[in-house]
């Protein structure tokens, strides 16, 4: 079997080949089981989001609200990071551990989608929108055919997504020696332009994710890994929706 390869490194080709398939299983990996926990994952995320993001705004002010909800990016980003690895070493604990993520990269998103709003009303309902939007779209392009997974967008795909992770690695260590003012974090002409390359890059990895679910299904993966590649396309869509909302922020700031 010839398993779609997803630049996700949750949902790569080498996880589904280390899988024994369904011959030792009396329930197997479904496209509908799939979808049904993604949909699950998402709204454990919204639950969290919802929680800090009334946090945030239930307080009296700006400023108390952020130190209310500061602790909680720590919290939620160092958890779901934590549990993230664990579901990726140990994925027949998926369904424990990737609802454990959802819920932790929800409190994570509230509170920085709270500051975001804060000082950019009405910028988190676009992100959300465009990031919804551009999913359906992708999603219905590749299951009518207009979009192909070959072997040659995968590795385009996969090579680009590397870049972007290097960048970022690179402007992690700059920022350590105090240097901010990197063209990446700038919101003039290239640095929007490098933001938008980022969110097409961060969005034709759905493809890639949606065809190595199609492909783990048929080729009867045990249950558990619905799990599994629901948390993978989760990773996905969150990473979309926090490069939208950094896009959207720097067009905004420019008003």
């Amino acid at each position: 079997m010839n398993f779609g390869r997803s630049s996700n490194p949750v949902l790569s080709k080498d996880v589904f080949k280390t899988q024994s398939y369904a011959a030792d299983y009396t329930e197997v990996m479904t496209i509908n089981g799939t979808i049904n926990k993604s949909l699950t994952m998402l709204l454990l995320v919204i639950v969290g989001a919802v929680y800090t993001w009334k946090m945030f705004f239930g307080a009296a002010t700006i400023e108390a609200g952020a130190a209310l909800v500061s602790k909680w990016i720590a919290i939620g980003g160092i958890g779901g990071f934590i549990f993230a690895l664990v579901t990726i070493f140990k994925k027949d604990w998926a369904y424990i551990t990737a609802p454990f993520y959802a819920v932790l990269e929800g409190l994570f998103l509230g509170a920085i989608s709270a500051f975001f709003e804060a000082r950019y009303p009405g910028l988190v309902m676009q992100a959300i929108a465009l990031t919804f939007g551009t999913m359906f779209i992708l999603l219905a392009g590749y299951r009518t055919g207009i979009i192909k997974v070959t072997n040659k967008l995968r590795s385009g795909i996969i090579a680009a997504t590397g870049a972007v992770a290097l960048v970022y690695f690179i402007s992690i260590i700059f920022s350590l020696f105090g240097a901010n003012n990197l063209i990446i974090n700038s919101n003039g002409i290239l640095g929007i332009g490098i933001s938008i390359v980022i969110v097409i890059i961060a969005a034709l990895n759905l493809v890639l994710d949606f065809d190595f679910i199609y492909e783990g299904s048929k080729a009867k993966l045990p249950k558990y890994m619905e799990w599994y590649a629901a948390f993978g396309l989760m990773v996905t869509l969150v990473w979309l929706y926090i490069e939208i909302l950094r896009l959207l922020s720097k067009i905004s700031s420019r008003r």
